[in-house]
């Protein structure tokens, strides 16, 4: 029962000064919220101390977590919080979202607990099928800016903060002496080339993404590789960087040419210079947005195959027990590898307490659920490098942090072919 503070809750404290008097027996303490000067109760709260004939308060219809008085909707609807905003320029609905016409049929998708033996055997006899002669080992490339070293060795920085410096070179950004904007937006409503600095200089842009959980890592390719590239060439324009360098060049290139030396032929300038996007969390990918669907088209799955398959990805990052024999020494370290990646990303998939499965077939181990969960990741990402392709860049897939610091660790990246085939040469 909640209500106004009680006699009998006298001696658990008082509530803070110019703060509502109303105690929430759930939570054991005061509101917290604001009252108005000369006034014991916050907005909320009034009408348990006012009593039968206090004004009514009803949930906003914006938002059903606040209440507003009934009398005052109107005003209230206006100013309140969780109206809608307007959109800015650079906001396009769904833009980078993808044909609504190719999505599951949700009358074939059983759920997954649901699936029999020979159902989950059919499926990981179709994934292994079509991981064939994927390359599953990926090279290290595990790099450090010379301007972490003094956070990396500061004492006062626990395990948790050593763990994202090692991930990432990204300090508070300032804007000092260099333009920045910071844009709150769905990357899935994101034109690009609205955004006015960009439109105003037609820069070439670089994406870099840490950890941009599975379907948003479709969005953000999407987002640049079709809608800011594409703009230029809709245009049949060059961008200005582009312009400047060939002014600059021209005379170079022409004679470059005539002496037969094409190696040294000055670059072809793109809209996209370069991407770097940490992966993880493919459970959480979906057909309609999945930049890869040609990919699996090609290999004669669909979105039903699709969507088992990225449920299994989880697999691979559960902390999942290894064996029985492992049982007596191995629960501090399934807590230390849950935390150092499930505290930053939910897996959502099914994991394994006792070495059996939760809502699987008991037909797997352990082991072999880990390696099936990796086969997963890696077909969906091989279709993002096909797409990636397509589109005239020279993507690769690497490990660019130790496990022991994230078990999603693996880091693609992208330039443009052109750029990639002029460095294989010197």
């Amino acid at each position: 029962m909640e209500g106004p503070a009680p006699t009998s809750h006298a001696a658990s404290g008082v509530p803070a000064e110019g703060r509502c008097s109303y105690f929430v027996e759930k939570k054991r303490r005061f509101c917290r919220m604001v009252a108005a000067a000369g006034k014991r109760f916050c907005g909320e709260h009034a009408g348990a101390a006012e009593g039968e004939n206090a004004r009514k308060r009803i949930l906003c219809p914006l938002d059903p977590k606040h209440t507003v008085y009934e009398d005052q909707l109107a005003k209230h609807l206006k100013k309140c919080n969780s109206r809608e905003k307007p959109k800015p320029d650079f906001f396009i609905q769904d833009i980078n979202a993808g044909l609504k016409d190719e999505m599951e049929n949700p009358e074939q998708l059983v759920p997954f607990s649901s699936l029999s033996e020979e159902q989950l055997e059919n499926l990981i006899k179709k994934l292994r099928k079509a991981s064939e002669g994927l390359n599953s080992t990926l090279e290290d490339h595990i790099m450090s800016h010379p301007s972490l070293n003094d956070a990396l060795n500061d004492p006062k920085n626990g395990d948790c903060a050593v763990k994202h410096l090692k991930q990432q070179v990204d300090g508070k950004h300032r804007k000092k002496n260099s333009v920045f904007e910071r844009l709150q937006i769905d990357i899935q409503h994101l034109c690009l080339n609205r955004i006015p600095v960009l439109q105003e200089g037609r820069l070439p842009v670089v994406g870099i993404g840490k950890h941009l959980c599975g379907v948003a890592t479709d969005l953000a390719l999407r987002c640049l590789v079709e809608t800011y590239a594409a703009s230029f060439e809709e245009r049949n324009e060059e961008p200005l960087a582009k312009r400047i360098k060939n002014d600059k060049t021209e005379k170079e290139s022409n004679i470059l040419f005539k002496e037969g030396n094409e190696k040294n032929i000055p670059e072809m300038w793109t809209p996209v210079a370069g991407i770097v996007i940490a992966l993880c969390c493919h459970h959480r990918c979906d057909w309609r947005h999945y930049v890869g669907k040609e990919y699996f088209k090609a290999l004669g799955l669909g979105a039903v195959d699709f969507y088992y398959f990225q449920r299994m990805s989880s697999w691979a990052t559960c902390g999942m027990r290894r064996t029985s024999l492992e049982a007596s020494d191995i629960t501090t370290k399934r807590k230390d590898d849950q935390n150092s990646d499930n505290d930053e990303h939910d897996d959502g998939g099914d994991r394994l307490t006792d070495g059996s499965t939760d809502g699987v077939p008991g037909i797997l181990t352990a082991e072999e659920k880990k390696n099936i969960g990796h086969l997963c990741k890696l077909l969906i990402d091989q279709g993002r490098l096909q797409y990636l392709q397509q589109k005239g860049f020279s993507p690769a897939l690497q490990y660019y942090t130790d496990p022991s610091v994230s078990l999603e660790n693996v880091l693609l990246t992208a330039v443009p072919a052109h750029l990639s085939s002029q460095e294989a040469t010197h």
